[in-house]
């Protein structure tokens, strides 16, 4: 059975062999809800790909343990790297929305103001609701096992994500990425379309993504493609998308 996962916000003094503690909210959710004590294991990650291995050796009141590290290791970067824009859905998919991607193994997720959105994420709301995405996001990632978490920005609204997509991107490949756009009127499978280094992932909102907005988006270089006969709901499509890549690519 593979160990619990706990967040720790820095992995860098961590040494093979040697004590290391452990406390705040994390560890009082590992001392206190889980109850583990000593001689238990758990695995600690800092959300950029380190994972430490440790066997508590101690605990104090109710969030905070020592334990002996056992073994640090780095988890590869996946490739092709894969940016999920996902439209933002009604309140009640939302979190579930990023929770699927997350699990699914979403390197970062953007919040997308399509203007077919329900939900307006305007003003002193914008802030508030990425935290609760970003906090979906850790969550899912602890329950997958995952050591690198996707974080979450945004909002973007279609004129802002299609300068983003026009203007080049900073990371991780020197190639043009690939952007595909879900869209049940798409005549392109996604398995036939080639996938570059860093491919970014739009998922539209429940109404749909509308003639106008679709064509900004193509004169942008995205391509529209098709999961399969069905339609999807927009908090499951990312989800089934990073699915059909890893099967294609080396991310499975």
């Amino acid at each position: 059975m593979s160990l619990p996962v706990f967040i720790h916000p820095d992995l860098s003094a961590a040494r093979t062999g040697e004590a290391f503690s452990f406390s705040g909210p994390e560890a009082r959710h590992a001392v206190t809800v889980k109850r583990m004590g000593e001689g238990e294991r758990l695995e600690l990650i800092d959300g950029t790909g380190t994972r430490l291995t440790l066997t508590i050796t101690a605990t104090s009141g109710k969030d905070s343990l020592e334990g002996t590290v056992d073994s640090i290791d780095t988890a590869p970067v996946p490739t092709p790297r894969v940016s999920v824009v996902q439209a933002i859905p009604k309140s009640e998919r939302a979190e579930l929305a990023v929770d699927l991607a997350t699990q699914a193994g979403a390197d970062e997720i953007i919040a997308w103001q399509a203007d077919r959105c329900v939900a307006k994420w305007d003003g002193k709301k914008a802030p508030k609701a990425v935290a609760k995405w970003q906090a979906a996001a850790d969550s899912a990632a602890k329950q997958s096992r995952r050591a690198r978490i996707p974080q979450v920005r945004g909002p973007l609204t279609t004129p802002q994500l299609v300068q983003e997509l026009t203007g080049g991107r900073d990371g991780a490949s020197s190639n043009a990425p690939t952007v595909l756009v879900l869209h049940e009127e798409a005549t392109v499978s996604i398995k036939d379309v080639p996938l570059a280094d860093d491919v970014v992932l739009l998922v539209g909102p429940e109404g749909g993504i509308g003639d106008a907005e679709l064509d900004r988006l193509k004169e942008a270089g995205a391509t529209p493609i098709k999961l399969g006969p069905e339609v999807l709901r927009t908090a499951s499509a990312a989800m089934v998308a990073l699915a059909a890549i890893g099967m294609r690519t080396e991310r499975w």
